[in-house]
């Protein structure tokens, strides 16, 4: 059992729903992303997830779209980002899962990068590109690190979908709220109740809602529907890094703000 698994052991025991935030690493600067990770922790964030720029993104919207160009032009990479997530271990023992493309993975080599990932100390790994069908080879160079690799479902999931994302994903199922890219939105998908529900009814590992989710409102919200277990937001926090990124107390700005969005959730 890693880290993700014991915090939602805690966290249900309290009877509380996960709170993870995105953030991008390198945006606006390595040490910016390693000192928010702290503040985020001390918030009430239960985990941090972080974003591997890539040139391509396929399910970013504008907002984490510009995050990783600024970051890209920082010259970060995914061994830059590793090392970063090593150095946070010395600090900070709160569940971190990386958020990358395939193709870095790829490139960086599935054992080379299975194993630098285990030895930064990181928890979990999320490849929106990458399939269940097309999981085999990663997967089980996960299990046998303890490193959970994280698989999505949408509204559009069929019953077979979700019974294969069920018996492939480790840690939690990436639940995604409504069809399209990241984004904040002025309300939550209709359908997203009743998406869960059907996914309730089949799953066992803990359901999380992301995409969409940019208010206190809506973290309840999200974390009110059938069987959810966590909520992840990102683009929101990503946009207020953004606006407050040139000022000299940011940090505590966005933690501020990310701490509104965690009381939201939990109440």
């Amino acid at each position: 059992m890693n880290r993700i698994a014991n915090r939602f052991k805690e966290l249900k025991k309290k009877r509380q729903k996960a709170f993870i935030a995105f953030i991008m690493g390198g945006d606006p600067s390595l040490k910016a992303s390693e000192s928010l990770v702290y503040e985020l922790e001390k918030r009430g964030v239960d985990m941090i997830e972080i974003g591997v720029p890539f040139s391509d993104p396929i399910a970013d919207g504008p907002t984490i779209q510009r995050a990783g160009q600024r970051a890209l032009k920082n010259k970060v990479s995914l061994p830059v980002i590793l090392a970063m997530v090593k150095k946070i271990r010395k600090k900070s023992g709160i569940p971190i899962l990386l958020m990358t493309y395939y193709n870095p993975v790829l490139k960086f080599g599935l054992a080379n990068f299975v194993k630098a990932s285990q030895e930064a100390g990181l928890d979990g790994v999320i490849i929106p590109d990458l399939t269940p069908e097309e999981g085999g080879v990663l997967s089980p160079l996960c299990r046998k690190r303890n490193l959970d690799l994280v698989f999505f479902i949408a509204p559009t999931s069929t019953p077979k979908r979700i019974k294969e994302v069920n018996l492939k994903s480790r840690g939690f199922i990436y639940c995604i709220s409504l069809l399209g890219v990241t984004g904040e939105r002025k309300n939550l998908s209709r359908e997203t109740k009743g998406f869960l529900k059907r996914v309730k009814n089949q799953a066992k590992l803990p359901l999380v809602v992301g995409f969409g989710i940019s208010t206190p409102k809506q973290a309840r919200e999200a974390g009110s529907f059938p069987g959810v277990s966590g909520v992840i937001v990102g683009s929101a926090i990503v946009k207020k890094i953004e606006e407050d990124r040139k000022k000299r107390d940011f940090v505590e700005r966005v933690g501020r703000f990310t701490g509104c969005l965690v009381k939201g959730l939990k109440g």
